[in-house]
């Protein structure tokens, strides 16, 4: 039958709704029209259908057949998988099948077309030399996805009390055509550009997440209305900008136009690795290095987020149901989600459901976590329609015909798959009931979905293999088929492997993801699989040449070798597990490893006769690469290393079992899943990071498990909340009042470090400190709240010194919400003065103020950044202070770099600073920082935020020979009631970086280190009985932890003044 030149086009039933056909009428003319020497189709039969959107008439007027009968079609077309019945047997299929990634729910399908001799064409393998997929219905669902969205938001602005021109619109459906569809949304853009949009709704800000076909397709719509598209970094000052309006011109009372903004993964991730920027390859690659920020920087200042991009599992979320329910606490102003993805309970979690054309939108309450059918009450509204591009069944039919029209002349005739052009020969899964060889793979995957390494042999013993470890790859598995010769290594060495995790790529722009363990009966068996699996990964290019489409991103772990194989057995001493191995890490794991060798009299953590020594304990040190895991622990007697990538749930199970507390010092946005397992095993946890609403949520079910998270237990948060405690319950013992509270904290370069002019370096990322500079802070001073915008906070630092430390010239800036510590410490009712604050050198915040003004910390993309040709730092900077001399070149090249006295000028003339000394100290930092270099800019840099941040990283760096230096100090003013004097209780912490035997353990990793460890060793101890989400702000914690951070070297200067 195969080649027989007669084409069946099947009737569609996988939805009442679609409607779109695989040919139009006009394209089967074509076909005929050409005759079988032409075209290679001699008849086209139809299925009839009365849902379809061309009438059968209009096929059987261009000389179709109309037929359910199509048992003499060779080809049969179709746009969604037919039910099973209706594959026939020795025919070729052409449709989305879903089925090269082994998906389990359409196995069926592919073991029917196998089951009856049939060949099945992938519309969605169908790729052109670029790579690119040739057939997709994207832009429409754009199309269709905004046009609904837009006509469910009338209804939405109408119910909250506000009329708008989008109650005008129809869903998409409801035109007769796309065009049609357009006009009414013109008709709209034109009533906002003459009569606006009421303030109370404005700005409107539509923000779409990806810029692909779909994301194109929704921005085309949004493009008919009176639009600006503005930059991410724009979107605070729009929000604000609408606001001044709103409250400093009363008489104007409607917007009219509505804000555009594009978001990709650059914009809502940023590296974990302060020293690192985001690199879009090793982000698909490896998801876990980066964490989430599209919840801070771009959610609340949305209206509408118009979600475009694929997710998988392994990405990071979007936006979490408790990110959504904080930013309504705190007044969000999104209305709405238009997530044409319908990733459900994906990259937006709270989208749960998927929505339908008849029933388009749900509305979800973040205030109760609830979800409703109606628009009446508070939330917002959200759709998630999954088949979009059949509201425009036309239009979509006929792009989709229009190229696979060209592709039916070959498959008509072609009676065996060597007679097809390359690309449709990639696109055949399986010929004549055989899977083809690219497609072999599967088979093997659905195995491993069901087949454990563990096997009972036939006397009853396990098959199991002694050894295994798990190979984590990543990179065009799928479309460029490394996944088979992956496998071919493995079995072709007599090993086996087990598929733990498979996420595929559903764009050729994205790589997929697998996760194998793999396992041999001997240890050189399995090194020679994982070192031929690595040549994979890297192979040698003799000619100099490097085929991007083949590389392929590897990951060998040796996680048998330190878990699996230790499965049936038992770890002899308590474990503790610490998660995660950067600098706070190794200060931890010393101290834990070296308990029980440490003088008897250090470590009593139980007092009078209950007292005992603290026993020996074993420290397992866990990081997703294990040769960092493996530095952390050189020389650290009781300590061993593994590697765990804790978003693999079932290591990570397997890990938090064997140990009885768990320490994580890994990034927050881990700590959840990190808290459920330690709950489901009965495990304590300690973090250092502050308690969120994620957090929060685990609460209950601890206490309810009988465990212990105990969080905050580092620096700031941790020593500052245990010294304050003590200070606030002594002071109370007395029956003193606590009339004041400030507390100043800073990670600072020890004076001898300070060599420069900002007196100031990084061990963390430049842009996060500048960005931290930008915040806005609220405390309360004798009894007023005071509000300081984050753009005046460097303006608004104050000269500091510590009469106990009269050497060091210090100034402060408030640190975001003091309020909230009263609260925390129980001293809001008592205390007029609550203050906290970020404590730098006197001169750090004038100079960076400038700079500020100047624009260095501008992070719109800036003209003279965007072209091939790279000014140099020099002529750069000549553009920001606006020189219109002769230094400055076309090419972008400065002949004489910028003096100092030059740049004072230019900064005096802008106004930038008052005094000239700002000036100078301004130019001098500029020419320290190389900002007047004559060297091309990286072509990374495409914002004056990004070269700011580019030299910072550089000139601001510390050696290997120079200390930090922590400064934590603590004052309240306690007042007593029966005529006592009032008194002024001070405490603080000065501890500086210390170099050993050629290693340097940084005071900001020891005073956050040490007191997890120690958070640690108390729980292991039982000395902590509180059961639940726990902060060190307990006197079963502060006392005992106070004691031992003494122990361990960590002083308190206090002392009592009489006012």
């Amino acid at each position: 039958m195969l080649g027989n030149g007669i084409v069946g086009i099947l009737s569609e039933s996988s939805n009442i709704w679609e409607r779109r056909a695989p040919l139009t009428p006009a394209h089967c003319a074509r076909l005929l029209h050409g005759g079988k020497g032409k075209s290679g189709v001699n008849r086209i039969i139809v299925q009839p259908s009365t849902r379809r959107i061309y009438h059968d008439f209009q096929y059987e007027d261009v000389g179709c057949e109309v037929s359910d009968d199509l048992s003499e079609c060779g080809l049969i077309l179709g746009v969604k998988q037919p039910k099973l019945e209706m594959i026939l047997p020795d025919r070729a299929y052409a449709f989305f099948s879903h089925t090269h990634k082994a998906q389990k729910e359409n196995m069926p399908l592919l073991d029917k077309i196998i089951s009856q001799r049939a060949t099945l064409y992938d519309y969605e393998l169908i790729v052109g030399d670029n790579g690119k997929r040739l057939l997709a219905f994207g832009k429409f669902a754009g199309r269709a996805g905004l046009i609904d969205f837009l006509h469910e938001l009338g209804k939405r602005y109408l119910n909250l009390g506000y009329s708008t021109p989008f109650l005008s619109l129809g869903a998409s459906h409801t035109y007769p055509s796309l065009a049609a569809a357009k006009a009414a949304v013109i008709a709209v853009g034109e009533e906002i550009a003459t009569q606006g949009l009421p303030l109370g709704v404005s700005p409107i800000v539509f923000v779409f997440v990806g810029a692909g076909n779909v994301s194109q397709g929704a921005q085309e719509i949004f493009k008919l209305l009176p639009h600006t598209f503005v930059d991410a970094s724009m979107l605070p000052e729009i929000v604000k900008q609408a606001g001044d309006l709103a409250h400093h011109s009363p008489l104007r009372k409607r917007d009219f136009k509505v804000y555009g903004c594009v978001v990709t993964s650059q914009d809502f991730v940023e590296p974990k690795d302060p020293t690192k920027t985001f690199d879009k390859v090793d982000y698909y690659a490896h998801p876990d290095h980066y964490n989430p920020v599209f919840h801070e920087r771009i959610a609340p200042y949305a209206s509408i987020i118009v979600n475009c991009m694929y997710w998988e599992s392994r990405f990071l979320r979007l936006l979490t149901t408790k990110q959504i329910q904080e930013l309504a606490k705190n007044g969000s102003r999104l209305v709405g989600v238009s997530d044409i993805t319908c990733d459900i309970g994906g990259s937006i979690e709270f989208v749960n459901q998927l929505t339908t054309i008849e029933k388009p939108f749900f509305r979800y309450n973040p205030f109760d976590d609830s979800y409703h059918d109606d628009m009446d009450g508070d939330g917002l509204i959200c759709l998630a329609i999954d088949i979009l591009p059949t509201e425009f069944s036309r239009e979509s039919s006929q792009h989709f015909g229009d190229i696979l029209s060209q592709f039916v002349v070959n498959l008509a005739s072609a009676k065996n798959m060597t007679e097809l052009p390359p690309h449709l020969q990639r696109a055949c899964i399986a010929h004549g009931g055989v899977l083809t060889s690219l497609y072999e793979y599967i088979p093997r995957m659905r195995n491993s979905f069901t087949t454990d390494l563990i096997m009972e042999t036939g006397d009853g013993s396990s098959g199991k293999r002694k050894y295994s470890t798990l190979v984590s790859l990543s990179g065009h598995l799928f479309d460029q088929f490394l996944i088979n010769e992956a496998l071919d290594i493995v079995e072709a060495a007599g090993g086996s492997f087990r598929l733990v995790k498979c996420e595929v790529g559903q764009s050729t722009d994205l790589m997929s993801y697998s996760e194998l363990e793999i396992s041999a009966d001997d240890i050189t068996n399995l090194d020679q699989i994982c070192a031929a699996l690595t040549l994979l990964a890297n192979p040698s290019h003799k000619d100099g040449g490097f085929d991007k489409d083949k590389e392929l991103s590897l990951k060998v772990s040796k996680f048998s070798e330190s878990i699996v194989s230790e499965r049936n057995g038992s770890i002899r001493r308590p474990a503790v597990l610490i998660l995660g191995a950067g600098r706070v890490c190794q200060p931890a794991a010393e101290l834990l490893a070296s308990v029980g060798s440490l003088d008897s009299n250090s470590f009593k953590i139980f007092e009078g006769a209950d007292a005992q020594e603290v026993k020996e304990f074993e420290v397992v040190v866990a990081s997703l690469y294990l040769k960092d895991a493996e530095e952390i622990i050189e020389g650290i007697r009781n300590a061993r290393a593994v590697q765990l990538d804790v978003m693999n749930e079932e290591s990570l199970s397997l890990c938090i079992s064997q140990v009885e507390v768990v320490v994580s010092l890994l990034p927050p946005s881990f700590h959840g899943i990190i808290a459920k397992s330690c709950i489901e095993h009965k495990k304590h946890l300690v973090t250092a990071s502050y308690i969120d609403n994620s957090m929060s949520a685990y609460h209950e079910k601890a206490k309810h498990a009988g465990v212990t998270i105990l969080c905050e237990m580092g620096l700031d948060p941790g020593i500052d909340h245990m010294m304050a405690m003590q200070m606030i319950n002594q002071a109370h013992v007395k029956k003193g009042k606590i009339k004041s509270f400030t507390s100043y904290c800073g990670g600072l370069p020890s004076p001898a470090a300070a060599n420069n002019p900002l007196a100031y370096k990084f061990s963390w990322s430049p842009a996060g400190a500048i960005r931290a500079g930008r915040n806005s802070a609220t405390y309360k001073y004798f009894g007023e709240t005071i509000d300081v915008d984050g753009n005046d906070l460097y303006d608004s630092a104050v000269s500091f010194r510590i009469p106990d430390l009269p050497a060091f010239a210090l100034e402060y800036l408030p640190n975001r919400d003091s309020l909230v510590y009263g609260d925390l410490y129980g001293i809001s009712a008592e205390a007029s003065t609550i203050f906290r604050a970020t404590l730098r050198y006197e001169g750090f915040s004038e100079i960076m103020a400038c700079l500020g003004k100047l624009g260095f910390f501008d992070t719109t993309v800036h003209p003279k950044l965007e072209g091939v040709h790279r000014p140099t730092f020099g002529a750069f900077l000549n553009e920001l202070l606006n020189n219109k001399s002769a230094y400055f070149l076309d090419s972008g090249k400065l002949q004489v770099p910028l003096d100092e006295h030059e740049i004072v000028k230019r900064v005096m003339m802008f106004g930038c600073c008052r005094e000239a000394a700002t000036a100078t100290k301004t130019a001098k930092t500029i020419r320290f920082l190389g900002l007047h270099d004559c060297e091309e800019i990286p072509k990374a840099c495409s914002s004056a935020f990004d070269v700011t941040c580019l030299r910072m990283q550089e000139r601001l760096s510390y050696s290997s020979q120079e200390q930090d230096m922590v400064l934590l100090h603590h004052e309240i003013q306690v007042e007593y009631p029966d005529g006592r004097p009032t008194e002024n209780h001070k405490a603080t912490l000065l501890e500086f970086g210390t170099t050993e035997n050629g290693k340097t353990t940084t005071a900001m990793a020891r005073t956050v280190g040490v007191p997890a460890a120690i958070g640690a060793l108390l729980l292991l101890q039982n000395k902590i009985q509180t059961k639940g989400l726990i902060r060190p702000t307990e006197p079963e914690v502060y006392v005992p932890a106070l004691q031992m951070l003494e122990a361990c070297g960590i002083m308190l200067l206090e002392k009592i003044e009489t006012l």
